[in-house]
């Protein structure tokens, strides 16, 4: 399960953010099936390193953890920034896959601008103030990339990891601010959702099922856009207000309970 919230994608985002407060999805989901929530990478207590991340980054730090809990196949599910890695991961390695669940795909226009800027905004502060600046914005503040976004993408990393904070003071300026770009330029590359090429989602034999978000960072022509490019996609059209922890959970149960009945038949 690839955590909601951002740069800021920890496991209790699922019990404690937005609509996955409301829905309260693990407080149904393992009561049928073995659950496995953990930190993204560069959030939370994950670590990361300082180099240009891709969406890849994010599939192989899923991948990892299937390989070392001995987990040849698994149901994959995201919420919110979470859906990307998630259609990346089934693009990338479909026999891994049984299924992928879309909870509120980020994506839109305003989502990559605002996204845009939140990097534009980390890398003016560098450019004034200088990273051990950061540093100290971070610990003082503590706050993740999401809500200040002078911290930069790896605040969470820094707040909670001293020696990488350390190190990462003392990096290349030059260096690093061509790395945010790059990174910028991977993870928000277009207006529909990120993750994976079109052309990739239309080759990808994965029952998938994809809940729409309707905001500014979730458009709804996001999950529409999913829809469209997964060929075995089902689209639950209810928007924000009827998903709650009575309609929600069931509908995710069912999707997953009608997959695993289509592999034992």
């Amino acid at each position: 399960m690839y955590s909601p919230g951002g740069f800021d994608a920890t496991v209790e985002k699922w019990d404690m953010q937005g609509v996955y407060a409301r829905i309260k999805l693990l407080g149904h989901l393992p009561k049928k099936y073995r659950c496995i929530v953990f930190d993204r990478r560069e959030c939370g207590e994950s670590g990361g390193r300082v180099e240009p991340i891709t969406w890849g980054h994010y599939v192989a730090q899923g991948k990892g953890l299937l390989d070392h809990l001995g987990i040849e196949r698994a149901h994959l599910m995201g919420g919110c920034m979470g859906c990307s890695p998630v259609a990346a991961f089934g693009a990338a390695h479909p026999e891994r896959v049984l299924s992928m669940i879309l909870y509120w795909p980020v994506g839109g226009a305003k989502y990559r601008i605002a996204a845009h800027q939140r990097f534009a905004g980390h890398l003016a502060y560098v450019e004034q103030h200088g990273l051990a600046s950061v540093v100290s914005l971070v610990m003082q503040e503590g706050k993740p990339f999401n809500a200040e976004p002078k911290g930069g993408p790896w605040a969470s990393v820094i707040k909670s990891d001293r020696a990488f904070a350390g190190a990462y003071a003392k990096l290349d300026l030059k260096k690093y601010k061509q790395t945010v770009e790059d990174m910028k330029r991977a993870l928000f590359d277009r207006d529909t959702a990120p993750g994976a090429e079109p052309e990739e989602l239309l080759r990808c034999d994965i029952p998938a099922l994809v809940v729409p978000g309707k905001d500014a960072s979730h458009a709804t022509s996001a999950a529409r856009y999913l829809e469209e490019c997964l060929p075995r996609a089902e689209y639950w059209d209810v928007l924000p207000d009827g998903q709650t922890e009575e309609t929600a959970p069931a509908r995710v149960l069912e999707f997953l309970d009608t997959v695993t009945a289509a592999r034992s038949a």
